[in-house]
């Protein structure tokens, strides 16, 4: 299938807008990175702790916010995950484990006291542990004339929260724990006693990354992005020119330096995913070169004597259709990741967005150009070497002035 046939644009004669962008883009990004002291990276990267909270309705994030900064010596991250599941994500940094793990219950006890009933004395069920289940309801049992030993009682309250973490790991009341077995009127009566539901549960997905993991996941994410670029220029060395593969990781460093810089003016987080964003971007860009690349290289063969920027020019037409078509199937699909992926794929898919974009134009007016000012400086060279060899080929050689006088001598010893 093709949607242009026969086109010829005169692509790398409209090089120079797009290398000036290209510049600009770089300039600005490369400024900010180093105003900013470098990219703004994610808990990942600079070790911190993450902790997903689920409400019974809409959750108050304004409030969650604000409790929360007032409580923890550095300002929290909240964001929403997608509309409709009721879900927030709470962020904060730690110099050291220590301080992590304070953070860590700096924040629940908060929540805590802002959302649930800390002085009923109660067990909140939706925050508690089998292990603390099964404490607070012993003595009930025992002085109810329950028959449920020691070991019994463990196993009924490890049923109870597992159940409730299958169910979403949020009771909004505890009727819904009759499917439960064991549960019977007064083990329920019992519950109602000791314990409460709070409107929130926290106690389940809490992720905590220590400063010093962080700094070998940032060093490990530049290194994989570094070794990709290194193999695939050494893949395109071998295919190709050496020229080529230098075109082609100069203009797929050219996406990911640009994608950098726009994450830093746009103050947003290089977390792991988007990571794997840029490495997805290296492959993408990469492939649009090579497909050009490979088709300059079959043309080559069929005219030597026609120029390369011709050649360039009436490959980047031949491979037109396949570039619009991928590129704009991929790009449709990564818009509506951006628009309706929620706040957790935002980095995410906002990398692929930038990159799909620079990177197309890479490959067209970037990677090919270079290419095209290698063959012209070495034509140049040649042009420039060649009449000086000439010259040098037919100047007169000089004689030595030694055998000359012993001719000489030999005739007038004749």
């Amino acid at each position: 299938m093709e949607l242009f046939k026969q086109t010829n644009f005169d692509f790398l004669g409209r090089k120079w807008p797009f290398i000036i962008a290209s510049l600009v883009l770089t300039a600005v990004g490369l400024v900010s990175l180093a105003v900013k002291g470098g990219p703004r990276y994610g808990i990942e990267f600079k070790g911190g702790m993450l902790m997903t909270v689920k409400f019974q309705s809409a959750p108050p994030v304004e409030k969650v916010r604000s409790v929360l900064t007032a409580a923890l010596a550095n300002a929290p991250t909240v964001e929403t995950f997608e509309s409709g599941s009721n879900e927030i994500q709470i962020g904060t940094e730690g110099a050291d484990d220590v301080t992590l793990a304070k953070n860590r219950q700096l924040v629940l006890d908060t929540l805590a006291k802002s959302f649930g009933q800390p002085g009923n004395g109660k067990l909140d069920l939706n925050n508690t542990s089998a292990g603390q289940l099964a404490d607070r309801m012993r003595d009930p049992l025992q002085k109810a004339g329950t028959s449920l030993s020691d070991p019994q009682v463990n196993d009924l309250a490890a049923a109870i929260v597992g159940w409730r973490n299958q169910h979403g790991g949020l009771l909004s009341g505890l009727g819904e724990l009759n499917a439960v077995a064991g549960v019977t009127p007064q083990v329920q009566g019992i519950l109602a006693q000791e314990t409460y539901l709070a409107p929130y549960t926290a106690a389940r997905d809490i992720e905590i990354v220590g400063p010093k993991v962080g700094a070998e996941l940032r060093s490990q994410a530049i290194n994989a992005t570094l070794l990709a670029l290194a193999g695939m220029l050494v893949y395109i060395w071998f295919r190709f020119e050496w020229i080529y593969g230098v075109a082609a990781v100069v203009a797929v460093f050219h996406d990911t330096i640009i994608t950098i810089g726009l994450f830093s003016l746009l103050n947003k987080e290089i977390s792991l995913t988007v990571i794997a964003a840029l490495l997805t971007l290296v492959g993408y860009s990469m492939n649009d070169t090579i497909v050009i690349f490979d088709r300059i290289r079959e043309n080559l063969h069929l005219n030597r004597r026609e120029r390369l920027t011709d050649v360039i020019n009436r490959s980047v037409n031949q491979t037109l259709s396949r570039t619009v078509m991928t590129s704009g199937l991929t790009f449709l699909t990564v818009i509506a990741l951006f628009l309706f992926g929620g706040p957790v794929l935002h980095g995410f898919s906002l990398a692929l967005v930038l990159g799909i974009l620079v990177g197309t134009y890479s490959s067209v007016f970037v990677a090919s150009p270079i290419v095209v000012f290698w063959q012209n400086f070495m034509d140049d060279r040649r042009k420039t070497a060649g009449p000086a060899a000439v010259a040098a080929a037919n100047a007169p050689k000089a004689v030595s002035a030694k055998p000359m006088a012993a001719k000489g001598s030999v005739k007038a010893a004749k």
